[in-house]
């Protein structure tokens, strides 16, 4: 008897959430980066009963997370073979893309003929322009920010070209105005991202709003997402996805503001899907992990935004059809405890959950892109990538 066709595949990608770090984690200076291991003993070991019962501590030992004796999901850890270790570059592989040519890094800021053309076209000029804390330097150069209304410029050590600017001094339509010019002539210095990074509030209480956007290069090739939509299907992007991949393999995305709206949006394109096309790709991307508690260099909050999660989780697994699978995995590390706010270079988390996962140890995968190509295998499309696919384990 053959193994019915995979209907609704859903990639829910938990941003940093580093397994450890990966072999080649010294190119990177990334030596000792562990996300989940170094949060929980930062934390006195973590509490996610879900997570846990799925495998968590089956694919990587972590304090307070045994391994489960029965696992309620496949397990395992992927390993990143993209070079670099960005948003961009994680999620690309993810879907099936692996990037060989690194985004280019400017530690010591950018170069006046990359800045002194946007500021002309824009009609503002930069404060800033160095590597930088982004909650750090809206507190350091916000009151003159205000005073002038000079947007802050600022990188770090991704390839990310960020401006920050308080919604008072230029709205959101401005400010994605100004990184779409920016976007244009980082296109030719292969700068991974341009972020907008609006924020509000009085000097000394600043606080960053959920209106972040990433205008990212555009993938230079097909990703899992170009060819399920171009297959008819439906392909339904939640957080940052339609971002990362500039729009692209996309018939309706969803902001959204935190990891429980990001979860719940996830539900309810699930259940959206249901009511109409039910065959497709759900692809959600959960940032807080990453904006909010690992760069901050904070592993109590990480530890809480991974709570935060686990509690979900099963409402999620709960809407799943017999012929669906959930994919639950990372991008990348940012491990909180390790005095850099930058990411890290980790393999990353494997949970599989749905049809006949339960179980089943997935090992280390040499590539993210297995994801894609399982998927790929499961919805019948023609192979492509790199990736190894592990469908007949789990279908």
């Amino acid at each position: 008897m053959s193994t019915p066709p995979l209907e609704r595949a859903v990639v829910i990608v938990l941003d940093s959430c580093g397994a450890g770090e990966a072999p080649d984690a010294d190119r990177y200076g990334d030596t000792g980066s562990d996300t989940l291991g170094n949060v929980a003993r930062a934390v006195g070991g973590l509490r996610l009963p879900n997570l846990g019962a799925a495998g968590l501590g089956n694919l990587h030992q972590l304090r307070g997370v045994p391994p489960a004796p029965q696992p309620t999901m496949a397990f395992g850890r992927m390993t990143p073979s993209s070079v670099g270790k960005d948003s961009t570059t994680g999620h690309w592989e993810i879907a099936g893309l692996r990037t060989t040519r690194p985004h280019r890094l400017f530690p010591q800021g950018f170069p006046a003929e990359l800045t002194a053309p946007i500021e002309a076209e824009f009609g503002r000029p930069f404060l800033g322009n160095y590597a930088a804390s982004g909650t750090v330097i809206i507190e350091d150069l916000g009151a003159e920010h205000l005073r002038t209304g000079h947007p802050i410029l600022y990188t770090s050590a991704d390839s990310v070209f960020q401006i920050a600017c308080h919604n008072e001094v230029l709205s959101l339509s401005e400010l994605y105005r100004l990184c779409r010019i920016a976007r244009r002539h980082c296109n030719r210095r292969r700068i991974g991202r341009v972020i907008a990074r609006p924020f509000v509030g009085k000097p000394g209480s600043f606080q960053r709003t959920y209106d972040r956007k990433d205008f990212s290069m555009p993938p230079p090739s097909a990703t899992l997402l170009d060819r399920v939509c171009d297959a008819g299907m439906t392909v339904w992007g939640v957080g940052k996805t339609e971002d990362l991949f500039c729009g692209r393999g996309l018939t309706r995305s969803e902001h959204t503001e935190g990891d429980l709206d990001g979860l719940r949006k996830t539900e309810d394109a699930l259940s959206g899907m249901v009511a109409g096309n039910r065959t497709g790709l759900i692809f959600a991307n959960l940032v807080d992990l990453d904006m909010r508690y690992g760069h901050r260099q904070d592993p109590h909050g990480y530890a809480e935004g991974l709570s935060l999660i686990d509690d979900r989780i099963p409402v999620v697994v709960d809407n799943l059809g017999e012929q669906d699978l959930l994919f639950i995995t990372a991008d990348h590390g940012t491990d909180p405890t390790d005095d850099s706010t930058d990411h890290t270079r980790e393999f990353v988390p494997l949970l599989v959950a749905g049809r006949k996962a339960a179980g089943t140890d997935l090992g280390v995968r040499n590539q993210f892109s297995d994801v894609a190509a399982t998927i790929t295998e499961g919805f019948g499309l023609p192979a492509f990538g790199e990736g190894s696919s592990f469908w007949s384990e789990v279908a």
